[in-house]
């Protein structure tokens, strides 16, 4: 019986030969490896494209006009909004937020402070702020404090306590302008023009949302700003904004703009017209 071997039309190789062919290969094979080793080498070094994208926000709301006439006693705005990409775990359990605001046109606001001399109240002192909205109404789906940090809602102005109060040109005790500024939170919210509704944002659906803002009876006629935040566990995602115009029509409007456009012609006729309304009730009820 044979044994296994080089079948013999092969050639028998010397073991001298095989040695120097071994040698050869394994001097070959790192350099024929090597590209393809620096290949692969770039391939991991190169960053990963996440394939998650970023939760996004739009809102509309229920009119872009609110008419203000002499029997205006307030409304109501309805903001609707729909979210995209969330994460529908965080979702579930709450860790979405969001905060829906109106705000007023942004003038100088002055607060005095009354006191009483020889019997008699008087301003004795006052401060301005600057460029702080005439009226303030919030909305969100818990209190604002519980959303995120006291330094965010600073930074954005977010909530009636974190509306930036600057003094206008005082010169005086730092300790007064504390006081001046919650005398001022005081008497917005005693007029109704700073409302804050911790629970006015609701989800009717999983992306979709609804918000309601009160507009007092006095509100400033002007263009005002609808703005939502979105919050996504107490960190700052998005925010959008959109105008909404408050007009006074009919009469009002006429006499609105001739106080501010002809001021002079406004007066004479303001004059003319209590004189002529004076004499005709002293005529009507004199005694004969």
């Amino acid at each position: 019986m044979r044994g296994f071997g080089l079948p013999e039309h092969f050639p028998a190789i010397p073991a001298k030969r095989l040695r120097t062919f071994a040698g050869i290969a394994l001097v070959a094979a790192p350099l024929l490896l090597a590209p393809l080793a620096g290949q692969a080498q770039v391939m991991l070094d190169q960053p990963t494209t996440s394939t998650t994208a970023r939760e996004t926000m739009e809102i509309g709301t229920s009119t872009s006009e609110i008419a203000i006439t002499s029997d205006f006693t307030g409304a109501d705005l309805t903001i609707f909004g729909a979210l995209s990409n969330t994460d529908q775990l965080l979702l579930a359990i709450g860790q979405y937020d969001i905060v829906v605001v109106l705000e007023g046109p942004r003038e100088n606001a002055t607060v005095r402070r009354k006191e009483r001399v020889f019997g008699i109240w008087v301003n004795t002192r006052s401060m301005t702020f600057e460029h702080v909205p005439e009226a303030y109404s919030l909305s969100s789906t818990r209190a604002v404090d519980n959303i995120t940090t006291p330094l965010e809602l600073s930074d954005r102005g977010i909530g009636v306590e974190h509306i930036p109060l600057t003094p206008l040109g005082f010169v005086g005790n730092v300790g007064d302008v504390p006081e001046f500024r919650n005398a001022f939170r005081r008497l917005q919210k005693t007029g109704g023009l700073y409302e804050s509704d911790p629970a006015g944002v609701r989800f009717v659906s999983s992306s979709l949302f609804k918000a309601t803002l009160r507009i007092p009876a006095d509100v400033p006629n002007g263009v005002h700003t609808v703005r939502a935040y979105l919050f996504k566990s107490g960190k700052f995602l998005s925010e959008k904004s959109l105008p909404l115009r408050v007009i006074k029509t009919g009469i009002e409007q006429t006499i609105t703009d001739a106080a501010h456009q002809q001021p002079i012609a406004y007066g004479v006729f303001s004059v003319l017209l209590a004189l002529v309304t004076g004499w005709s009730a002293s005529f009507m009820f004199r005694k004969n």
